[in-house]
């Protein structure tokens, strides 16, 4: 007897035939001119088990073949791409926009439920416009604040390396650099992200990276507002040539009445005043780490505070901890004494006749008088003696190095020289002396051909 077969085999008509499929960027590659292979009906969908149209293509260089994996009519239920089955307008796992969105669609699981509603859904979507989303995600409303702050806005060409080797983690490769594989290390195989499953990527339940993204968005900064109520004012930055104050004039007039919107140009930045507080807090709970305009996203800070004014008109601030009070004013007596003269200094409207009976103001001292220390003083600032010097006293230098003697006392003539020293040249006492003064025979005036008559021999 033959096995019963599914309705799938009998009704063809139900079979996907695609010209193209449909993929996100970073699927598709960063090559613009790609070759891809089309094979009709050469695989079942994952998700509904209905045979479909296989694309297979290559990304790019040193990158991995890739082909669709669920059918087109899966693909615009949810919105995702057929390949690695993220969202096609945020770039995030199903479980992450649902969420966000606030989306519980309930799909069938069992067999022949699932085959039920896939045909229903199948014919209504034939009747939509192809690049409309399907489903509950196509009722749903405007984009919320966790998608925009968890949206990859360029294509992750990462995605796309090849696979790890096996062959080279076992230290058996032996094909070098013509591997098509990665030569890495793996990652931990305890890690929750190198367990993924393609039916709970598509239901959005139990996806790793959906949980990894969750905690990301609940760790982001937020935006607190300032303790201080009289800040209105908001910092724009990150401001493009093409932005003026009529584009932040029309976009920021949303949430209250502005006051001034002060351009910045050099800086790229704008400070927009509100009113009131509460516009300026909706504002920025609205717009921060949110707003994209002119293709760049928006830096959005709260104003700092410029100081109050005062009853009479100039600026207050508010005092710092930490730092000491003001000083008390001098005494009424000292207060127009800058020199602390004594007696008292004349006025303008002190009249002649009055200074001439006073008597002219001293000038003050030259060093003024020392109070002498108390005993108590004394007690509390002990007096410590001198550090020793550097170097010991042997080896210390005297400030004046000792002079030598003189050679006669002073008062009395210097004493004569002897008589052999003041003999008159050219007899045999100057000769004696000369002899005498010679100390080396390099200096012999007789090796060098000097003669003297009357010189003695000093050879024998």
């Amino acid at each position: 007897m033959a096995t019963s077969k599914s309705t799938n085999t009998y009704n063809r008509q139900n079979w996907e035939d695609s010209e193209f499929p449909i993929l996100c960027q970073t699927c598709l590659g960063d090559n613009p001119y790609i070759r891809m292979s089309k094979e009709k009906y050469g695989k079942e969908c994952k998700i509904c088990s209905r045979p479909f149209t296989v694309f297979r293509w290559c990304p790019g260089a040193r990158m991995r073949y890739k082909k669709t994996e669920v059918c087109q009519t899966c693909s615009r239920m949810k919105n995702v791409c057929q390949t690695c089955l993220l969202d096609l307008e945020y770039g995030l796992p199903i479980q992450v926009r649902d969420a966000a969105l606030k989306i519980k669609d309930d799909l069938p699981r069992s067999e022949v439920n699932k085959e039920y509603y896939i045909q229903n859904i199948d014919a209504e979507i034939n009747k939509l416009d192809k690049t409309i989303p399907a489903g509950q995600l196509g009722k749903s409303q405007a984009a919320s604040d966790i998608l925009l702050k968890l949206a990859r806005t360029t294509p992750y060409y990462k995605r796309n390396r090849p696979h790890i080797c096996s062959f080279w983690v076992k230290g058996e490769c032996h094909r070098g650099e013509e591997c098509p594989y990665r030569h890495e290390t793996p990652t931990d195989p305890d890690d929750p992200l190198a367990d993924q499953n393609i039916k709970d990527r598509y239901y959005g339940v139990n996806d790793p990276v959906a949980h990894k993204l969750m905690r990301r968005a609940s760790a982001m900064p937020k935006l607190e507002p300032p303790e201080d109520k009289s800040i209105t004012t908001l910092y724009v930055g990150n401001l493009s040539d093409k932005i003026g104050e009529k584009e932040l004039r029309d976009h920021f007039y949303q949430y209250g009445e502005i006051r001034s919107i002060t351009m910045v140009p050099r800086q790229m930045c704008a400070f927009i005043q509100y009113v009131n507080r509460h516009p300026a807090e909706m504002a920025a709970e609205k717009t921060f780490n949110k707003l994209i305009m002119g293709g760049r996203r928006l830096n959005i800070k709260w104003g700092k505070s410029q100081g109050r004014q005062g009853p009479s008109g100039e600026q207050t601030y508010d005092p710092v901890p930490g730092l000491p009070g003001p000083l008390p004013p001098p005494p009424v007596e000292l207060r127009d004494n800058f020199f602390n003269l004594s007696g008292t200094t004349p006025s303008a409207s002190t009249s002649a006749a009055d200074l001439a009976g006073t008597s002219i103001l001293q000038p003050p001292p030259m060093f003024m008088p020392v109070r002498p220390p108390t005993a108590a003083a004394a007690v509390l600032r002990p007096t410590i003696a001198p550090p020793p010097f550097f170097f010991p006293p042997q080896m210390r230098m005297p400030m004046f190095p000792p002079q030598p003697p003189p050679l006669c006392p002073p008062g009395t003539a210097p004493p004569l020289p002897p008589e052999s020293a003041i003999a008159p040249p050219g007899t045999a006492a100057a000769a004696a002396v000369q002899l005498s003064t010679v100390h080396y025979p390099s200096q012999d005036p007789r090796r060098l051909g000097a003669s003297e008559k009357g010189a003695p021999s000093t050879t024998a």
